[in-house]
């Protein structure tokens, strides 16, 4: 992370300055871990990929929102939430890039009505299946 993007971010309220709190991380990991799990309960269908996809969405977005707080930082918005992860060490780092497509189809389905398709859920689950453990082991390596 670069320290003058992060003053960027602060400067416009995006970020706010925090103290670091691992019990607040640890929840933040524990709730996107245990949301997936109930998600994966649910059968993928026409019908059901909206709550799959913006379920999905907002574990990997908590997944942000823990990196960012074990900086010593809150975001206040999912765009800072998601860039953050893009910055992680991953072995298929270019799935990082789909985080900004995962964002608008989450915006579009809630903001403006569009259906999420199966594709489109099946892809985020992917997402997270290949990238969260990765995500997550570092987020508890940086906690110890």
């Amino acid at each position: 992370m670069k320290k003058e993007w992060i003053e960027q971010l602060v400067r416009i309220d995006q970020l706010r300055k925090r103290s670091l709190d691992k019990e607040k991380v640890k929840s933040m990991i524990e709730s996107s871990t245990t949301n997936i799990k109930i998600v994966k309960t649910v059968p993928l269908s026409e019908q059901s990929a909206i709550l799959i996809f913006r379920e999905t969405y907002e574990s990997i977005r908590q997944l942000g929102d823990a990196r960012w707080w074990l900086s010593g930082y809150e975001p206040r918005n999912h765009e800072v939430s998601m860039e953050i992860l893009k910055e992680m060490d991953v072995k298929e780092k270019v799935r990082l890039n789909h985080l900004s497509r995962f964002k608008t189809i989450r915006n579009d389905a809630n903001y403006r009505g569009f259906k999420v398709t199966v594709i489109q859920a099946r892809e985020i689950l992917e997402f997270w299946d290949i990238c969260s453990q990765e995500i997550i082991s570092q987020l508890l390596r940086e906690l110890t």
